[in-house]
C-alpha cells in the first residue's frame, strides 16, 4: 500500500509544481524579460526482484527557464546598435533643424554680396551703403546664432556622456550584486528570477555602451567594454569615470577603472553614439562653419583694404573674427611656454584641430612637432623670426616649454560665434579702386597702362605713388613717393610690382616712356572695388583658393544632410534587425499563452489522477484494516 501511496503523492507533488509553474508563466506573460519556465522531471529509480521492476514515482529535478545564449546575446548586440542609432538620429535631426531655425545662411550671404553690387551701382548713396552694412550685420547674426546652437548642443552632448557613464556604472554594480546572489542561490536550485533580472540589466547596459559578455562555470557573468576593459567580473564591478578633456574643459572624456583614457575606443550604445557624433559630425560641422566665417572676414577685409572709401582713405576691415584657440594641456609643467596662433594664409586653413607638442629634439622646428587631433603628422616650418608655420597658421611661442608639454589648437572651432561687424560708418565701404595708372603724354611706344591691383594692402607706401621710367632693352626704374628706387626688366605679359601694388601693361613701351601709379583721385565716382567685393560670391578663398564662401556653406549643408540621411537609414535598418532578434528570442523564451492553457489542462488532469491514486490507496488500506479486524 505504501508504494502506491508514495507514487500517488510524488505524482501529486509533481503536478502541483507544474501547475504553479504554468500559473507563473501565465501571470508573467507580459513581463518584460521574463523567460518561460518548465518543470524537468525524472522517474524515481527503484529496485526490483529478479523477475520485474516496479516504478516508485516521479521526482521534480528542476524548474528551468527557456534560454538560448546565442539568441540572448544577439538581442543584446542588436539593442546596443538600435540605441546607438536612435541617439545618432535624434542628434543629427536636431543639427539639421538648426540650419533652418537659425535663419538661412545662404540667403544672408547672397544679401551681402548683392549689397556690395548695389553699392557699385550707386557708390555715393548713403542709404545703399547703410543697407550693405545692415546685410553684413544680419549675416553675422546668422553665423553667431548657428554657431551658438552648435556650441549648446556640444555642451549637452558632453553632459550626456558624463551622465551615461554614471548610468553604466550603476547597472554594472547591480549586475555584480545579482552575480553574487546567483552564486549563493546556485546550491539550492536554478534562481530563474535572478537570472532573468540579470539578463535584463545586461540588455539595458548594452543599450548604453557596446559590450561583450561571457558566462562563467560558476553561473556568474563577466562583462567587458568595447575597449576591452572589464565592467563586471563575478561579484565585483569596475567603474568607468568621466572627466574633462586634458585640453578642453568643456569636452568630456571617458576613462577605465585603471585611469586610461578610452574615449576613442568606446563604441556602440548611447555612449558610443554620443562620442562618435561629437567627434565625427558635430565638431567637424563647427569647424567647417568657422572656416566659412574666417574665409568671409578675410576675403572681404582684404578686398576692402584694396580700395578707397568715400573719405579718400584706404578701406578698413568690415568684419572681425576671433583668433584660433590654443588650449594648453592640464598635464603641462607649471611655468611653461605660452603659445598663440593666428591665421596667416586663409586659403590653406583646414577644418582640422591640431596638437602642438614639445619634444626638445630636432633643430629644424625648434623641438616642436605638430599633428592633427587624430594623430596624423603635419609638416611644421620654423620661420626666421622664431615663429612656426603650418596649414595657413602662424604659431608664436613665448617662454620656455618643458619636454612633453602639449597644446591643442582649434583654428576655426569658435570663429562663427566670434564673427562681428567692425565697420560702423557707411562711408567707410571702399567702393573705389585704391590706385590708378596712366601713361606719360610724351610716350613714344605702344605701351598702355592697364589696371593696378593691390597685392599687399599693409604696405606703408601703397598710396604714396610711383613713376615707372623705361630705358633701353626693356629695363625700367621705379621711383616711389618715398624716394625709393628699384629696377627691373620688363617681360611682356608679366606685371610690374612694387610697394604692394601690381601694374599690368599691354603693348611695347619704348625707351624714355613713363607710367605713373597714384592714389585714385576720382574715388567718389569709382565703383571698381565694389564690383570686386560683389564678385567674392564666386571667388575661391579656401582649399587653396578653389572654394568660395558660398560653396563652403553648401558643402556644410551637404555634410550635415548626408549625416542625417545616413543616421535615419541606419535607424531603420537597426530597428528591423532588433525586431528580428527580439522575435527570435521571444519565440524561444517567451510565454505562449495557448501552449500554457493546454499545459494547464494537462497538469490539472495529472493532479486529479494522482489524487485518485492516493484515494485508491487509502480505500485499499481501509479495506485491509477492516478485513483484519473482522477476523
Amino acid at each position: 500500500m505504501s508504494g502506491i501511496l508514495n507514487i500517488g503523492i510524488s505524482g501529486l507533488n509533481a503536478a502541483q509544481v507544474a501547475l504553479s509553474t504554468v500559473s507563473n508563466n501565465i501571470a508573467n506573460a507580459s513581463t518584460s524579460g521574463y523567460s518561460e519556465q518548465s518543470v524537468l522531471q525524472s522517474e524515481v529509480v527503484s529496485g526490483g526482484n529478479s523477475q520485474y521492476t516496479v516504478g516508485s514515482g516521479v521526482n521534480v529535478v528542476a524548474v528551468q527557464r527557456a534560454y538560448s545564449q546565442y539568441l540572448t546575446q544577439a538581442l543584446w548586440s542588436s539593442n546596443s546598435s538600435l540605441q546607438g542609432a536612435t541617439t545618432s538620429n535624434g542628434l543629427t535631426t536636431s543639427l539639421n533643424g538648426f540650419l533652418s531655425s537659425s535663419g538661412n545662411l545662404q540667403t544672408a550671404l547672397d544679401n551681402l554680396y548683392n549689397g556690395f553690387s548695389s553699392v557699385a551701382n550707386s557708390p555715393t548713396s548713403s542709404s545703399v551703403r547703410q543697407a550693405a552694412l545692415g546685410s553684413a550685420s544680419s549675416l553675422t547674426s546668422v553665423f553667431n546664432t548657428l554657431g551658438q546652437q552648435l556650441s549648446q548642443q556640444s555642451t549637452q552632448v558632453n553632459q550626456q556622456i558624463g551622465s551615461t557613464v554614471g548610468n553604466i556604472n550603476g547597472l554594472a554594480a547591480q549586475i555584480a550584486k545579482l552575480n553574487n546572489q546567483i552564486l549563493q542561490a546556485g546550491t539550492t536550485g536554478n534562481p530563474n528570477a535572478l537570472l532573468d533580472q540579470r539578463d535584463g540589466l545586461v540588455q539595458q547596459l548594452a543599450g548604453l555602451t557596446g559590450i561583450s559578455a561571457s558566462t562563467n562555470n560558476d553561473g556568474s557573468i563577466s562583462v567587458y567594454t568595447s575597449a576591452g576593459g572589464t565592467l563586471v567580473s563575478g561579484a565585483q564591478s569596475y567603474a568607468l569615470s568621466s572627466a574633462a578633456n586634458q585640453y578642453d574643459p568643456g569636452s568630456t572624456d571617458a576613462f577605465d577603472s585603471a585611469g586610461n583614457n578610452v574615449t576613442s575606443q568606446l563604441s556602440g550604445g548611447n555612449l558610443g553614439a554620443l562620442i562618435s557624433y561629437r567627434d565625427n559630425v558635430l565638431q567637424p560641422a563647427q569647424n567647417t562653419l568657422g572656416q566659412s566665417a574666417i574665409a568671409l572676414a578675410s576675403s572681404v577685409n582684404a578686398q576692402q583694404a584694396a580700395g578707397l572709401n568715400l573719405n579718400g582713405q584706404q578701406g578698413q576691415p568690415i568684419f572681425s573674427v576671433g583668433a584660433p584657440a590654443v588650449l594648453p594641456s592640464s598635464k603641462n609643467a607649471s611655468g611653461g611656454a605660452t603659445v598663440t596662433a593666428s591665421v596667416s594664409n586663409v586659403s590653406h586653413i583646414t577644418t582640422s584641430d591640431y596638437v602642438l607638442r614639445y619634444t626638445g629634439t630636432g633643430t629644424g622646428t625648434n623641438g616642436w612637432t605638430l599633428s592633427t587631433s587624430s594623430g596624423q603628422g603635419v609638416a611644421l616650418t620654423a620661420n626666421a623670426n622664431g615663429t612656426l608655420s603650418a596649414d595657413g597658421l602662424t604659431l608664436s611661442v613665448a617662454g620656455s616649454a618643458q619636454i612633453g608639454d602639449s597644446y591643442a589648437i582649434q583654428p576655426t572651432r569658435n570663429a562663427s560665434t566670434s564673427l562681428a561687424v567692425s565697420l560702423t560708418d557707411p562711408n567707410g565701404i571702399a567702393a573705389a579702386a585704391a590706385l590708378t595708372a596712366s601713361a606719360g603724354t610724351s610716350n613714344t611706344g605702344t605701351g598702355k597702362a592697364g589696371p593696378v591691383s593691390v597685392t599687399n594692402s599693409a604696405n606703408a607706401n601703397l598710396l604714396s605713388g610711383a613713376t615707372v621710367t623705361f630705358g633701353a632693352g626693356g629695363n625700367y626704374a621705379i621711383t616711389d613717393g618715398a624716394g625709393n628706387t628699384t629696377t627691373g626688366t620688363y617681360t611682356s605679359g608679366q606685371p610690374i610690382t612694387a610697394d604692394g601694388w601690381s601694374l599690368s601693361l599691354s603693348g611695347a613701351p619704348a625707351s624714355g616712356d613713363k607710367f605713373t601709379v597714384a592714389a585714385n583721385t576720382n574715388g567718389l565716382n569709382d565703383n571698381s572695388n565694389a564690383l570686386s567685393l560683389a564678385a567674392l560670391a564666386n571667388t575661391g578663398v579656401i582649399n587653396g583658393g578653389k572654394t568660395s564662401v558660398v560653396a563652403s556653406y553648401a558643402d556644410l549643408t551637404a555634410q550635415i544632410g548626408s549625416a542625417g540621411s545616413l543616421a535615419s537609414s541606419n535607424l531603420a535598418t537597426q530597428t528591423n534587425i532588433h525586431n528580428q532578434a527580439m522575435g527570435a528570442q521571444q519565440s524561444y523564451a517567451g510565454v505562449n499563452l495557448n501552449q500554457e492553457a493546454a499545459n494547464l489542462v494537462q497538469f490539472q488532469q495529472a493532479y486529479q489522477a494522482s489524487a485518485q491514486v492516493i484515494s485508491t490507496a487509502e480505500q485499499i488500506f481501509s479495506s485491509l484494516i477492516t478485513a483484519i479486524q473482522s477476523r
